[in-house]
């Protein structure tokens, strides 16, 4: 990510969850799977609070050296049993949902944290879009490290979900659907990711 070896990022899908996240306007951030931090960065211009959590200790101590928000080791499995206690006007998770059941429970963890009027951005790959073929239906597959250099071996598998089964999920753990939007190159081109934008589907508790 540090040096843009992925095209689709560099050229759409930054740009993308930044320009979503400005949208909504938020005092405070925090990515879930923060990786070496860059999205954080990208939005301390804006005065914005971030905080970046990610289960790879490597990882978080890069981000803390770069900057840009304050940064701790945290796995999903942490995340979704509430090891996250600050209430965040939006929480983050930028192509970092890549299992099953851990996903679920994060989404989860993820409405109980969230501010009264708080959002969720989700940005992944867009289901319509994957490659897949006639293949449409929820389930693991290979993953790629494709613009990567050869450094980078062994991609890891990812879960992946239909449309309805991503609507499902939201349903699920208490989070609505408030918006959707399509990255692309162009006007007319095909969708580099879908970005879900999402709210409690409760006001209490």
């Amino acid at each position: 990510m540090r040096e843009e070896q992925i095209a689709s990022r560099r050229e759409v899908t930054n740009r993308a969850i930044v320009d979503a996240v400005r949208a909504l306007s938020p005092a405070t951030v925090l990515d879930v799977g923060c990786g070496e931090g860059w999205l954080l960065r990208a939005l301390a211009a804006d005065g914005i609070r971030g905080f970046g959590i990610d289960g790879v200790p490597a990882l978080v101590e890069r981000a803390a050296a770069l900057g840009g928000g304050e940064f701790s080791t945290m796995t999903y499995a942490e995340f979704g049993a509430g090891g996250w206690r600050q209430p965040v006007d939006l929480a983050v998770f930028n192509f970092s949902l890549l299992g099953e059941g851990e996903c679920e429970a994060a989404l989860a963890a993820v409405a109980k944290v969230l501010t009264a009027q708080g959002r969720c951005l989700i940005q992944t790959l867009h289901p319509a879009f994957c490659g897949y073929g006639e293949d449409y239906q929820s389930g693991w597959r290979e993953g790629s490290w494709a613009g990567f250099d050869l450094a980078f071996t062994d991609p890891h598998p990812w879960y992946y979900r239909t449309l309805s089964d991503w609507f499902a999920l939201f349903l699920r753990v208490g989070l609505r659907l408030g918006g959707v939007r399509e990255p692309a190159r162009s006007a007319g081109s095909r969708p580099a990711s879908i970005i879900f934008e999402l709210e409690r589907a409760w006001t209490n508790g």
